[in-house]
């Protein structure tokens, strides 16, 4: 199933592989390349600026590749060599509403990082809105309504992806649970069973405990949902594939807009799911939100009279 999941994700946008720019084209190529060409194009979607004034040396090391590496990267992308993949690179720099993620350095001023961090966010949330129609959507929601429990996965920020996850879909009256370390992850997919449906978060997809988790879990017949890489294989072991790629640099910085795209899709989940439940999930979210008032009420400072009242 997640191989049909990845075939759905067609030309940016609707375009013409003829009218992409060279970022478009290593998403659209990416099921095609090895292991260390993906290296390559993960490294030059996260610095397109450093990328235009490197050599083709720099970008090897950079990337930790070969330079043929990069050459064979440059053909499978349709260029005729590291120097035209540059070219275009730039042109894609100069076009104003193009889909780039600008790296922060130490050298920006706090307002400087700040709009750069925005700039990033935006042009995240924009990009998933425009693959919204590609994405599986519908069958996900089916799944969950239909699952007796809800294990939400994720480490590192993913892992606080996955608890903000579970702490809005338990209010549907569903069981919800996190595992947010690979101890524990290894272990609530080893006692999976049918009617569990694992949703595992990852940015990268390229943990090796996830991965390795997911296959247990689907090996003991649970439904495994994966919100991440479509190229990863975390991706290839999923039941069911909500891919993004949200562009920033990782090796530096604490990832950002793929965590703010990656709760934007499990809140349109969880509201789509509270849509199918109906009158329940209603009812519940109705209960919750009357407990925490009335708890909130409880606590607040009662009101000594002055002596003037």
């Amino acid at each position: 199933m997640a191989r049909v999941a990845q075939q759905r994700y067609g030309p940016a946008y609707g375009r013409s592989e003829e009218q992409m720019h060279v970022l478009e084209r290593i998403n659209h190529q990416r099921d095609e390349l090895s292991r260390a060409e993906h290296r390559v194009a993960t490294w030059l979607q996260d610095h397109p600026a450093r990328a235009v004034g490197a050599s083709l040396a720099e970008v090897a090391v950079a990337a930790e590749v070969s330079e043929p590496t990069v050459i064979r990267l440059c053909r499978t992308l349709g260029y005729s060599g590291f120097r035209e993949l540059k070219a275009h690179l730039a042109g894609a720099l100069q076009q104003p509403e193009g889909h780039l993620h600008h790296d922060v350095t130490s050298g920006d001023s706090p307002e400087s990082a700040a709009g750069k961090v925005i700039e990033s966010s935006i042009r995240g949330l924009v990009d998933l809105r425009a693959i919204i129609p590609q994405l599986p959507l519908d069958e996900a929601v089916t799944a969950m309504a239909a699952a007796r429990q809800l294990v939400f996965v994720g480490i590192g920020a993913s892992g606080l992806v996955a608890s903000d996850a579970a702490h809005k879909f338990f209010r549907l009256g569903i069981p919800c649970s996190t595992a947010l370390d690979a101890q524990t992850i290894l272990q609530r997919a080893a006692m999976a069973t049918d009617g569990d449906l694992l949703v595992a978060i990852s940015h990268t997809g390229f943990w090796p405990e996830v991965v390795h988790a997911m296959t247990l879990a689907r090996q003991r017949g649970a439904c495994i949902i994966a919100v991440t890489d479509p190229a990863s294989p975390l991706a290839a072991k999923a039941d069911l594939l909500i891919g993004c790629r949200a562009r920033e640099d990782t090796s530096v910085f604490t990832p950002m807009s793929s965590r703010l795209v990656h709760l934007a899709l499990l809140d349109a989940l969880q509201v789509a799911l509270a849509l199918r439940l109906g009158a329940a999930a209603e009812e519940n979210l109705r209960l919750t939100k009357e407990a925490l008032a009335a708890d909130r009420k409880r606590s607040e400072p009662v009101r000594q009279p002055r002596s003037d009242d």
